[in-house]
C-alpha cells in the first residue's frame, strides 16, 4: 500500500503534508503535489495533515490513475519538504469537480 495525493490537491496545494512525512516523498507541481509511490512507506500520517483532504490510501477503489499520475510526475518534479504559504485561492477550489481536465499543469514547482 501506499499513499496518492487525488485531484482536489490541484489549486489547493496546501504543503501541510510535507512537514509531517518522515521520507520527503512529496514531489511538488506548478498547483499541485504527488507522492512518489516507491518512496512512501505508508506510514498515513500525511493523511489527516491534508486540509482539503486529497491524499487517500491506493487500496481505496478508483484510484489507479492517480497512482500512475503521482508516479509519473515525481520522476520530474523537485522533491518538497518545507511548508509554504498555500495558493490564496485554495478555498475557492477545494471541493470543485472537474479539477484534472481544466487545471492540472505538468509544469513543475519550486520544490525546496
Amino acid at each position: 500500500m501506499t499513499y496518492v495525493v487525488v485531484e482536489n490537491c490541484i489549486k489547493c496545494k496546501y504543503t501541510d503534508c510535507v512537514e509531517v512525512c518522515p521520507v520527503d516523498c512529496f514531489y511538488e507541481g506548478e498547483n499541485m503535489l504527488v507522492i512518489h509511490p516507491d518512496e512512501c512507506i505508508d506510514c498515513g500520517v500525511c493523511e489527516p495533515e491534508c486540509p482539503a483532504g486529497a491524499i487517500k490510501p491506493d487500496t481505496q477503489k478508483g484510484l489507479g490513475d492517480w497512482l500512475k499520475l503521482n508516479k509519473e510526475m515525481a520522476k520530474t518534479w523537485p522533491n518538497i519538504s518545507h511548508k509554504r504559504p498555500h495558493d490564496p485561492t485554495a478555498k475557492e477550489f477545494d471541493g470543485k469537480p472537474g479539477k484534472l481536465e481544466a487545471f492540472f499543469s505538468r509544469e513543475p514547482g519550486a520544490g525546496d
